[in-house]
């Protein structure tokens, strides 16, 4: 912004380049994007490797593009592009249970009383709401088997409840339709009917809900109204491209990979290029009680593909530096090896991956001892993690909003300690 004595000496026409320069100057809010790895992955077999010790399994550790870092050899890509992350080893939590620890991931808070804490994803919704919006706050793909009460908007309200990409059906092992196997449910026009007479029957439909808002106003009707008006926006053709990604060329879906969890994070990049603020993508199948090592190498290379080509082509778009991308699960696994080759629900000790939105890549914060069972320096707890991702995004943690039992709520709650080595 311009200063007032700067203003003050500018005459005639004459501010309008100078305030145009100053508007091109100021920074775009930061957009975040969530690769949430449902299951808990196990960080000793991804970003935290402990070889030549018992419980460091078959996979061996591979050199990065940074010294002294290495991680995991099922994920040669992101190895590549170690400049790009930084890797928290210390994480330490305290649920070992997959619903709870999903909740406490997602809202920051465990359960307490009756109050309806809102996930992350739509606190940042708010935050950066805007009225003329098509497009949600806040978009979850994939995300069916998730706890349903990590993806509340709780006491927020409706407005800001994620919206969710789905699966379609897919038929003989291929996709239905040329969207990945996601889309929205029930955006299409129905078969048969035209955009002019959908328009006309929304036009009715808007007159008689006006009728109905003066008959009985309140909270209840302005969130059905909101929700209305909602669908609405997102049916409009501008909007509704969004989710077409049938408009990218063929070789830039082979690069993320054509799975659901590649053709997902391809859908969160044009989500984020139209300015989408939170957009969530979940992948399955971290729950690796049995044959842990081959089912994990399976996902690494999903996740390899998937990440490597959304961290180039958010660089090639000039999106990197203002999306933020936060790698992450519920907890991790045991380091010790079970009887059926698997590894059982950790939260003691395990690991997170931060990439764009301006963070310090290239280094690695914290570090677990030499059997992965115990963190040794640095412990992050989850209001520590919320707390980086909010200034990272450039959002006060500490702001509060009224809980639907008259009492203020913190977006992250007291005593949070963002991980300043990762900030810039």
């Amino acid at each position: 912004m311009l200063d007032r004595r700067t203003f003050l000496s500018l005459t005639g026409a004459a501010w309008l380049p100078a305030m145009a320069s100053a508007a091109q100057k100021a920074p775009s809010p930061k957009r975040c994007i969530v690769l949430w790895m449902s299951g808990g992955p196990a960080q000793t077999d991804t970003f935290d490797l402990k070889p030549g010790h018992a419980n460091g399994g078959p996979f061996k550790a591979i050199k990065t593009a940074v010294p002294d870092i290495s991680i995991g050899e099922h994920l040669p890509k992101l190895a590549e592009r170690m400049k790009q992350l930084a890797v928290v080893r210390s994480m330490a939590t305290r649920e070992g249970d997959h619903g709870r620890a999903t909740q406490h991931m997602h809202l920051g808070y465990l359960p307490q009383g009756a109050i309806e804490f809102p996930t992350f994803g739509s606190a940042i919704a708010k935050e950066r709401d805007r009225a003329d919006a098509d497009l949600p706050g806040f978009v979850s793909i994939s995300s069916r088997g998730l706890n349903p009460a990590a993806l509340t908007p709780g006491f927020l309200g409706p407005r800001f409840a994620p919206l969710i990409v789905g699966s379609r059906p897919q038929e003989d092992g291929v996709f239905a339709t040329d969207d990945g196997g996601l889309g929205v449910e029930n955006l299409d026009l129905p078969r048969g009917l035209s955009s002019d007479r959908a328009r006309e029957r929304l036009d009715l439909l808007n007159d008689l809900q006006a009728e109905f808002r003066e008959a009985r106003p309140g909270i209840a009707t302005s969130s059905h109204q909101n929700a209305y008006e909602r669908a609405q926006r997102l049916m409009r053709e501008s909007a509704a491209r969004a989710f077409k990604l049938s408009e990218e060329k063929e070789p830039l879906r082979d690069r993320y990979g054509r799975s659901r969890f590649g053709q997902g994070c391809l859908l969160a990049r044009r989500l984020v290029e139209r300015d989408v603020p939170f957009v969530e993508v979940s992948l399955g199948g971290w729950d690796t009680h049995t044959d842990n090592f081959n089912q994990v190498k399976n996902l690494c290379g999903t996740v390899d593909t998937a990440w490597s080509a959304l961290l180039d082509d958010l660089s090639e778009r000039g999106l990197l530096d203002s999306t933020l991308i936060v790698w992450m699960g519920e907890f991790g696994r045991t380091p010790v090896i079970n009887p059926r080759q698997g590894r059982d629900h950790f939260p003691n000790a395990w690991s997170v991956a931060l990439a764009g939105g301006g963070i310090r890549g290239g280094q690695v914060v914290g570090r677990t001892s030499a059997d992965g069972m115990t963190v040794e320096d640095r412990p992050v707890t989850i209001p520590d993690l919320l707390a980086t991702l909010c200034g990272v995004l450039g959002i006060d943690a500490g702001k509060q909003n009224m809980s639907n039992v008259g009492r203020p709520i913190r977006i992250v709650d007291v005593g949070a300690k963002p991980i300043r080595e990762v900030l810039s």
